[in-house]
């Protein structure tokens, strides 16, 4: 995993082959966030991968089957916990984030690009696809919680349920990726959207907590009440 920055942009660069998730994958992906979390001003992260066909291939299957023949993967007690906290992380950072997806992305793949704020897309080639189903596993609920935050219903059941391939045009089409483009300029293109939005963390406190308004504890899209009644009794609540 290389990061490296250029003016306000933080490019992490996954370089794993498939970049399959286990332990040692997730704990790297950690310590790039914390140098991002690290920095001051104005900042955007753009995460993207050194292959052209890959973006990230979900769980590292042969390692979750056999992690004693992986001793490289690390831990595997940890693996679930951890991951899942990473995935928190992401999608609550106090800094815009862009997956620059340039090939397929499944499962935990496809997870990582979502929690990221923005999806720009390969065009021609690659599928953003959640294939448990397919693999005869079910979705544990916190990945079924975000993908009900960051689909629309019917792209949600699409993806959870009929475990559907998405394309970049179809993604682009269904609404949760804000732009395609070919391989040699979809980088070049995430980060100059980066750059338009970095200006947006120059508070990082106001910027990271409205995500957690947005997605975390007691989420305000998840309140028992309705927005008529917050708007008649705003006086209660946070603004």
């Amino acid at each position: 995993m290389k990061l490296d920055r250029q003016g306000d942009v933080f490019t992490l660069t996954l370089d794993a082959g498939e970049n399959r998730w286990n332990t040692t994958f997730v704990r790297a992906f950690a310590e790039a966030l914390d140098e991002v979390e690290a920095s001051t001003g104005p900042a955007a992260l753009v995460t993207a991968s050194a292959s052209e066909k890959f973006f990230s291939n979900g769980l590292d299957l042969e390692w979750v089957q056999q992690p004693d023949a992986f001793p490289e993967g690390g831990d595997r007690e940890v693996f679930g916990s951890e991951f899942m906290a990473l995935m928190g992380r992401i999608i609550t950072l106090p800094v815009p984030t862009l997956a620059a997806v340039n090939g397929h992305a499944f499962g935990a793949g496809f997870m990582c690009a979502l929690c990221h704020d923005v999806r720009l897309m390969r065009a021609d080639r690659g599928f953003m696809c959640a294939n448990e189903m397919q693999l005869g596993m079910r979705i544990p609920k916190p990945e079924l919680t975000l993908f009900r935050h960051k689909l629309p219903m019917s792209a949600f059941f699409q993806t959870v349920q009929l475990a559907k391939r998405w394309t970049g045009p179809g993604a682009l089409e269904a609404g949760f990726v804000e732009s395609i483009a070919e391989q040699e300029v979809l980088l070049e293109n995430a980060r100059a959207r980066a750059a338009e939005l970095a200006p947006l963390a120059a508070n990082r406190a106001n910027f990271g907590g409205q995500k957690e308004a947005l997605y975390g504890e007691n989420a305000i899209i998840n309140s028992a009440h309705g927005p008529a009644h917050l708007l008649k009794h705003s006086e209660q609540f946070d603004h």
